[in-house]
């Protein structure tokens, strides 16, 4: 009766990573029926999906939402769609800069979240949350994991998705003019997040992917 949380180490010069702050801060936290089970994932193409696997066979989960850090962005950004490419603007933490490369090779061109994205957003955002359904998880270890989170997933039962989390404000005053948000109000929204996500079992009908 386990959730499992993920998060990356830090990546691209930063000091610090929020999703694994955010993460590792909700370790052993209980939401409904469900504990939190946290895993710190190396920022590296390949081995984060390694790390991934390790964590699904030994945790269980009965949900798993992934994190990770989108600087620029000012809420927190749902994914709906992971795409079966590796596009690296810059290197991983060991060096490597796929380009044009399948997440796997032979698998479907995009996998959707099996989370109720809209309605979290909706919850989130009646909390006073800030809070937007995205549409591109980008190209980076990032759509890599929540890639192989969704094929490794596929027809299990299990539900599982991605989301995207701003810089933390230490992080933001070493890049002028980005938006951040507190450690604090980040791990609510995740908390929230969490818990709208074992309530819906079904999701919004919206039109536009996004709530208005």
């Amino acid at each position: 009766m386990t959730i499992l949380l993920t998060g990356f180490e830090p990546f691209g010069g930063e000091g610090i990573n929020p999703s694994w702050e955010v993460a590792r801060g909700l370790e052993g936290e209980s939401i409904g029926a469900l504990h939190i089970a946290a895993r710190c994932l190396p920022c590296v193409f390949g081995d984060a999906l390694l790390a991934l696997d390790r964590a699904i066979a030994e945790v269980r989960p009965r949900l798993v939402l992934a994190l990770g850090q989108a600087g620029g962005r000012c809420e927190l950004s749902i994914e709906r769609v992971a795409l079966n490419v590796d596009d690296a603007r810059i290197p991983d933490n060991a060096g490597v800069q796929p380009i044009d490369q399948p997440v796997v090779v032979g698998g479907p061109a995009a996998y959707f979240s099996t989370l109720p994205i809209k309605a979290m957003v909706a919850g989130l955002r009646a909390a006073g949350l800030p809070a937007s359904v995205s549409q591109s998880a980008g190209t980076f270890v990032c759509n890599h994991v929540f890639y192989g989170l969704q094929h490794r997933l596929a027809g299990s039962g299990v539900r599982s998705g991605f989301l995207h989390i701003p810089y933390l404000p230490e992080q933001a005053a070493c890049h002028p003019g980005q938006p951040s948000l507190p450690l604090s109000l980040l791990q609510d929204g995740v908390r929230l997040a969490l818990l709208l996500a074992l309530q819906n079992e079904s999701d919004l009908r919206e039109q536009g992917g996004a709530i208005a």
